[in-house]
């Protein structure tokens, strides 16, 4: 047996998809906050198997989808400067700015480099002392312990060619948002568990008692998530509004103690735009007083953040749970990942790349 197969199991999936049957009684519109339980759920055909009360809408759970325009900007003005090394994770380097992408600037003879971690970028700064090496520190709650010991790390050391452009952004803020919209239709959450390996189950116990809403965190594989469906169904039919968790066998309600505590000594909370949706309060993370000196956009004295224009893309909608992508007028037609609108085509985790890779193109443009 592989170590996944028992999460893929055919008859495991039967038993879960007939308790949601037996247990619904009426319609309930669910949201997954992570795109990549996006991607399993279009992928295994998981919305399809449900019966036909329950909605499922994809979250605001991609930070490369979500991380503004004008960061991208910054990105790229800073990877045009002769002096500079940029590191980034792949996935980043063709995300549309206002103008152009960081691989056409890589095309174009910058020195733009795919890393695998901030570690890696970080020994980089020590092996070449005559190069600005700038790490493009994108990511939720996940990947902010890694940036943050990259930081500590060159702190300790004194490095002086070394620096993050942080667009860090934070999960429960931007599940708040949507539940505050007046247009908000989610009754139930399936939670990222990766986050919560980091973070913990304690931030969301606010949301649902303030919003009344279970908030079930979930795996990402298929019995994962049509287990996490079941709990949060469960909770719905019975007029309860906890927070449950799925993914036992990786998170603990306190997440990973010392994980948080070095992500608090180096980052500090601040107010965050998200590509598509807007400024969320308290929605982001930004390097502490002690750290400013690995601040890129200190260090460059970049332009601040400004607003985007959307375009013809709708995927501050689909971010929002309002529109699915075949919905887009432009999707698959003038959107595609090869010639992308917007983030969520781009990204490995968008959920218009998900709808386009498993669900084809043959009803493109409104209908799938």
């Amino acid at each position: 047996m592989k170590y996944i197969d028992e999460y893929r199991d055919c008859a495991a999936v039967q038993r879960l998809v007939a308790a949601v049957r037996r247990t619904v009684t009426r319609p309930w519109t669910l949201m997954e906050v992570c795109g990549g339980q996006t991607h399993a759920i279009v992928k295994f055909g998981l919305d399809e198997l449900l019966p036909p009360e329950i909605t499922l809408v994809h979250g605001p759970g991609c930070p490369v989808c979500v991380t503004p325009v004008a960061m991208i900007d910054q990105a790229i003005a800073l990877a045009q400067r002769p002096e500079v090394t940029f590191c980034s994770f792949g996935d980043m380097l063709r995300v549309p700015g206002s103008q152009r992408d960081l691989l056409s600037v890589k095309a174009d003879g910058g020195d733009v480099r795919i890393v695998y971690s901030p570690l890696d970028a970080l020994q980089l700064a020590r092996e070449r002392s005559d190069r600005e090496v700038v790490f493009f520190a994108v990511g939720f709650e996940t990947t902010a312990p890694a940036n943050a010991m990259a930081v500590y790390q060159a702190a300790q050391v004194q490095l002086p060619n070394f620096s993050l452009l942080v667009s860090h952004v934070l999960v429960p803020p931007a599940m708040e948002a949507i539940l505050a919209a007046p247009h908000n239709r989610v009754q139930g959450f399936l939670a990222a568990g990766h986050v919560c390996t980091v973070m913990g189950m304690d931030m969301y116990r606010p949301l649902a008692a303030k919003y009344r809403v279970p908030i079930v965190v979930t795996g990402f594989e298929p019995v994962d998530i049509l287990d996490g469906i079941y709990h949060c169904v469960r909770q719905l039919e019975a007029g309860r509004a906890e927070v449950e968790n799925q993914y036992a066998r990786a998170v603990r309600s306190s997440g990973n103690v010392r994980a948080r505590a070095l992500i608090e000594e180096v980052f500090e909370v601040r107010p965050r735009h998200w590509r598509g949706i807007g400024d969320i309060p308290e929605s982001g993370l930004g390097l502490r007083e002690p750290y400013r000196a690995f601040d890129a956009a200190t260090r460059f004295d970049l332009e601040a953040e400004g607003e985007e224009d959307a375009g013809e893309c709708m995927s501050g909608l689909v971010l929002q749970g309002l529109k699915k992508p075949h919905e887009c007028p432009a999707f698959a037609t003038r959107c595609t990942p090869e010639h992308p609108l917007g983030a969520t085509m781009v990204s490995s985790e968008g959920a218009c790349a998900a709808y386009y890779r498993y669900r084809g193109h043959d009803d493109a443009g409104g209908t799938l």
